[in-house]
């Protein structure tokens, strides 16, 4: 049924596409019928991580449901937990269209959207409505684009409090390549001092929530040492390894008509081996100190494996789902289940 869909909206600009996408899961009923053939609602797959637990292993990355719109059909779906976001403190456009791109053969996508969202306060307003609290809810926050770095503080620290009941954990998104300087955080000391302000505050509050840090593909070893040494330091939750690249290898494409695209992060299939060997060198270098959802080309069973295997305790979906739809969750979930029993 999926690939019949795909083959529509892969007709349509990328964007539209997305958004025709979100308007059939708010169909009413849709959700129920997606619900019946996809969620492999199964006890055995829970699994707790970070203090939490769980429906299953599979989550839906930050990126699709920015607004937090339809968190609650997509958990219908069969993910395990959903990220909402990247939200700011105040809505912005992102940049400009086109600024999103696919490409088929390598089953990939470019996109340079800029943290386009409707502001934090309005993905609040709809995360009180949630459906199924089972299905766990992830708050990826970011800056605003005209917010300087010496600032950026101050806009995590609103997201954080502007979310802080409505959902489960956070993560802090320092890692796009699609807001000017924004990587630049991920430098050993403006990090280091983003993440203690965030703990400090989520050290106030009654019951903590875990914080992550999202990181992107393109850091050295060097770098991913100094990651390791700031998360022990702050004592944040965990990482999640990885956001998109800036990196254009691996593609079939001719290096003129990739680079016509322009600028953006490339996700799906061409980032799997690379994710893949960051998740594996945090977990070894780190002596396994903490936990880490993986993220980045995951199109299969198989590489679903393969990313738990080298060290991820969760995983989350993304360009993958967009190319094989919901079909993909219970794939996985089956593989899973099968494991257990081998």
């Amino acid at each position: 049924m999926y690939s019949f869909i795909k083959k529509l909206l892969f007709l349509l600009n990328p964007e539209k596409a997305h958004h025709l996408t979100f308007s059939l899961i708010r169909f009413p009923g849709f959700s129920s019928i997606g619900s019946k053939l996809f969620n492999k609602k199964d006890p055995r797959l829970k699994k707790t991580v970070f203090g939490l637990t769980f429906n299953n292993s599979v989550g839906l990355a930050a990126g699709l449901d920015k607004n937090a719109i339809a968190f609650n059909e997509l958990g219908d779906l069969g993910f395990g937990f959903i990220e909402i976001g990247t939200v700011t403190p105040k809505p912005q456009p992102g940049n400009d269209l086109p600024r999103l791109f696919r490409l088929p053969k390598d089953e990939a996508l470019i996109n340079r959207m800029g943290f386009n969202n409707e502001g934090v306060m309005e993905a609040a307003k709809r995360l009180k409505h949630r459906k199924d609290k089972t299905v766990l809810i992830g708050g990826n926050i970011g800056k605003n684009k005209l917010t300087p770095n010496e600032n950026a503080v101050d806009d995590y620290v609103i997201c954080f409090n502007e979310l802080f009941d409505v959902v489960d954990y956070f993560v802090v998104n320092v890692s796009s390549p699609n807001t000017p300087n924004l990587r630049a955080l991920q430098e050993k000391e403006p990090l280091t001092a983003l993440l203690r302000t965030l703990q400090d505050l989520n050290n106030q509050k009654t019951k903590q929530k875990p914080i992550l840090l999202k990181i992107a593909p393109d850091l050295t070893d060097l770098q991913l040492d100094d990651i390791i040494d700031i998360i022990k330091s702050t004592k944040i939750a965990g990482i999640i390894a990885t956001n998109t690249t800036i990196s254009r290898d691996g593609l079939s494409y001719e290096k003129a008509e990739v680079e016509n695209l322009g600028a953006g992060g490339l996700s799906g299939k061409p980032l799997t081996k690379r994710s893949t060997d960051v998740i594996r060198y945090l977990k070894n270098h780190s002596n396994n100190a903490f936990p880490i959802i993986g993220v980045g080309g995951i199109h299969s069973a198989a590489d679903a494996l393969e990313k738990l295997d080298a060290g991820a305790d969760l995983i989350q979906l993304y360009t993958g789902f967009i190319y094989h739809g919901p079909a993909l969750i219970k794939e996985i979930n089956n593989s899973l289940l099968n494991r257990q029993h081998a």
